[in-house]
This record gives structure tokens, C-alpha cells and sequence, in this order.
């Protein structure tokens, strides 16, 4: 087995609820599909603070992480991929965004029901946002947690 360095890619990946409306971007790349607002965390950046920039420059909605929801890790031959889910609130009553930009297209709260009439990128927008509408766990935040933090002290 080989002792190289392992290429990790790592994504944040924001379900956003009002209520029962969930916040979904129209993206610029990936064929101009909806999904979630995420991308990937910045070097020397941690995994929530890309949440909530991603929210906001994707949706123009600024957030308050709630929770998460969950840790993936896939590791493949040539990298690995790791995406962690967090559960967000609006942090105010900002509307989504309306003007195309650099980053997405649009966004917009919509409701699962809704969801089936957007062109999405895949079926897991509307398996997770089912899941936290059926009680789904959340996680605290406190799960990701600094290297070397103090045990027992938020991360």
C-alpha cells in the first residue's frame, strides 16, 4: 500500500430551511441545473465558514449553520471526495438572489412539491431535504472540531 499523500477534494453542502421551503441555486456550470448551495472549502478555510460563504455568494442569502446533517468520504484510486451536509437557517429575511452573477444564476426557496418542476442536477436535493422534513438527525456543529482543539470545547 502506498505511503503518498492522498489528494483530497472537500465540498460544503448547505440545506437551507425556512419553514417547510428549502433554498436551491440555479447553477452557472454543471448545465445550468438546481441543486444545493455548496462548493468547495477554500485552503485554510474550515468546512462551515465555505457553508456559509457559499450560501452566500451562490443564493445571496446569508445563514446561521444549525447543525449536520453528514460526513461523506469517498476515497477513489486517483483522490478522495469529502462532502459534509449542514442543516442552516436564514440569518434574516435577505430574498434570494434574482441577478445572474459569477458564481450562479439564481435561487429561490421552494417546497419538495415545488422541487419536481426545477431541472435538477440529481435526486439527492430532494432525498435530504425529505430527510430533514421527516426528523432526520442532526448533528451538532461541535462534530467538526479544530485538530487540537480542547476536548469538550466547541470546535
Amino acid at each position: 500500500m502506498s505511503r503518498e499523500a492522498i489528494a483530497t477534494w472537500s465540498f460544503a453542502m448547505v440545506v437551507a430551511r425556512l419553514g417547510r421551503r428549502f433554498l436551491v441555486v440555479r447553477e452557472r456550470k454543471h448545465g445550468q441545473l438546481w441543486y444545493l448551495p455548496a462548493g468547495r472549502v477554500e485552503r485554510g478555510e474550515r468546512f462551515a465558514d465555505a457553508a456559509v460563504r457559499e450560501t452566500l455568494e451562490e443564493a445571496g442569502v446569508p445563514v446561521t449553520l444549525e447543525g449536520v446533517l453528514r460526513v461523506e468520504h469517498s476515497p477513489a484510486h486517483d483522490g478522495t471526495r469529502m462532502r459534509v451536509f449542514f442543516v442552516a437557517r436564514p440569518a434574516d429575511d435577505t430574498p434570494p438572489k434574482s441577478v445572474a452573477d459569477e458564481h450562479s444564476l439564481e435561487a429561490r426557496w421552494v417546497t419538495v412539491e415545488e422541487l419536481a418542476a426545477l431541472p435538477m442536477r440529481g435526486d439527492e436535493v430532494e432525498a435530504v431535504f425529505r430527510y430533514v422534513l421527516a426528523g432526520g438527525a442532526v448533528h451538532p456543529l461541535t462534530l467538526l472540531t479544530a485538530e487540537g482543539a480542547p476536548w469538550g470545547a466547541p470546535g
